[in-house]
């Protein structure tokens, strides 16, 4: 008897619809093809244990199951159950004309009971687009899933439940989340505020135009100046994350396994922090099977870079074209599959190795020349993407002691939000740019003139401070912010003075 079950394959951060045909014949031997992995080969064990603890057979006969389209790699154990509910209605052991209104995902126990799988929200999305009524996965998974509107999504903890509900439509409840009253509910929610950092003015406000333009931004200081705590704070005066891009950074995290049964919806932006250790393909993406590198799990949020001298420089420089691009391509020789990857950097560094180069109190240590042999680590085509360079200073003790709390989060974000709306209006017609920080050359010229004043002033401080000429664009890029959040019309000489003082990396005279 042939039966057809259907399942799910994740290629990047969507998914298909794999047909799973299973026939019990004459003959005694098992077949499993339709480029399977390891793992779903592994499943005729995992399915033979769990159908004999839940008093059922395993067919003693010719079987064959072919995973169509045959020339799609099936990649992981997530298969386990559509073969097994195949299995069992092949040979007669149940009965039941539902299965071709059903999307069905879930790893066996050997007792039966159903393990999470990755990607349910891509899943349930594909399901939805292919037709079907419902999606069965793991309960773990289902309110991720169930964010998918016009989609009934059940979740099961055992097979047995499975096996009950589609031969009497009984065992399982649908599962119901309103995924835009809790996207409303949760958006402002952020562990860190703004209010409690005591000091660093000037930081606070290099950061909020960092926000306000979605610039990246570099943080120069000594060990313990609050470079890492100022960088864990910058999500939370970010522009709220619209319901759409919600969806789109749960689907990389749906897809990367990061889903926990508590968190259906991601609706704050996401904060990344790897370590300086990291490999090329944690970083970017990549693996055997393509999975999301930590540039794509910071898409539409923060991708912090703590000792960024640190890291290996082949890792770095594999990061600058999807910098550019906001896409990163991974290419196999089966398959290629696309990521996105629109985030913003913010990196930190010591100025130096001993790292008290410039220091108010403290004497650097370092041989000469070993300050700019430690910047040289980070390559001058990933500074030149870098628009502000910011040096923090450590606070004193009386200011930590005696300063009162600073402006907290929520009255930033709305000098941000203003700012963004003002850009929003201004690349209305643009496809790929979408703030200050993206526009091409073309749009400098458009949007960033100078009267002669400033002209001057530019001239004078390129001259003066010895500033490369990648500064030159990057110094109107911030110039151009800076306005917006003074909802200035022009740029006037005051918005540009202070956006030269964020090049200190460009000066030729650093670390000579």
């Amino acid at each position: 008897m042939l039966v057809k079950t259907y399942g799910s394959a994740i290629y990047g951060i969507d998914a298909m619809i794999i047909t799973i045909e299973v026939n019990v014949g004459q003959g005694s031997k098992f077949f499993l093809v339709g480029l399977p992995d390891n793992a779903v080969k592994e499943s005729h064990e995992r399915i033979m244990a769990a159908l004999a603890n839940i008093g059922k057979k395993f067919p003693r006969r010719r079987v064959v199951i072919n995973m169509a389209p045959a020339d799609i790699r099936k990649e992981g154990s997530a298969y386990d159950l559509p073969i097994a509910i195949g299995l069992l209605a092949a040979s007669e052991q149940i009965e039941t004309d539902a299965l071709d209104k059903y999307v069905m995902m879930g790893e066996l126990s050997l007792d039966g009971s159903i393990k999470p799988v990755k990607g349910a929200l891509p899943i349930a999305i594909a399901a939805k687009k292919n037709g079907f009524e419902g999606l069965i996965v793991p309960v773990e998974n289902a309110a991720e899933a169930a964010i998918v509107d016009g989609l009934k999504v059940y979740g099961a903890g055992h097979i047995n439940e499975v096996i009950d509900f589609l031969e009497t439509a009984t065992g399982l409840e649908q599962t119901h989340i309103d995924a835009e009253s809790k996207f409303l509910h949760q958006l402002n929610r952020y562990d860190f505020d703004f209010s409690d950092v005591k000091g660093q003015e000037n930081i606070k406000r290099a950061l909020e135009i960092a926000a306000a333009g979605g610039h990246n931004v570099i943080m120069i200081g000594p060990p313990g100046s609050g470079k890492t705590m100022l960088a864990k704070r910058i999500s939370s005066i970010l522009p709220p994350l619209t319901l759409d891009e919600a969806l789109e950074t749960t689907k990389i995290h749906s897809v990367a396994g990061l889903i926990n049964g508590k968190e259906s919806l991601i609706t704050t932006r996401p904060f990344r922090s790897p370590h300086h250790t990291i490999s090329d393909a944690g970083l970017v993406g990549g693996g055997t099977f393509p999975q999301p590198g930590e540039i794509s799990l910071a898409q539409n949020g923060v991708l912090f870079l703590d000792e960024l001298p640190e890291f290996k420089r082949t890792v770095l420089e594999v990061m600058r074209q999807p910098m550019e691009d906001r896409i990163v391509t991974i290419s196999r020789a089966r398959i290629t599959v696309e990521f996105p990857a629109s985030f913003m950097l913010v990196a930190a560094m010591n100025p130096c190795p001993c790292g008290y180069y410039n220091h108010p109190a403290k004497e650097c240590v370092c041989s000469p020349g070993a300050v700019k042999k430690y910047l040289n680590r980070i390559s001058g085509p990933l500074l030149d993407r870098i628009d502000l360079h910011v040096e923090v200073v450590p606070v004193p003790f009386k200011d930590l002691a005696e300063a009162p709390p600073g402006e907290k989060s929520s009255v930033i974000r709305e000098r941000v939000i203003r700012a963004r709306k003002i850009q929003e209006q201004r690349f209305a017609g643009h496809d790929k740019v979408h703030n200050n920080a993206q526009m091409t050359h073309n749009d400098l010229n458009k949007y960033c003139n100078l009267d002669v004043t400033g002209t001057t002033l530019l001239k004078n401080a390129m001259e003066k401070l010895s500033l490369s000429a990648r500064a030159y664009d990057r110094i109107l890029k911030v110039a151009r912010t800076i306005a917006d959040l003074a909802e200035s019309e022009k740029i006037e000489p005051e918005h540009l003075a202070e956006a030269i003082q964020y090049r200190s990396l460009d000066r030729e005279s650093w670390g000579s």
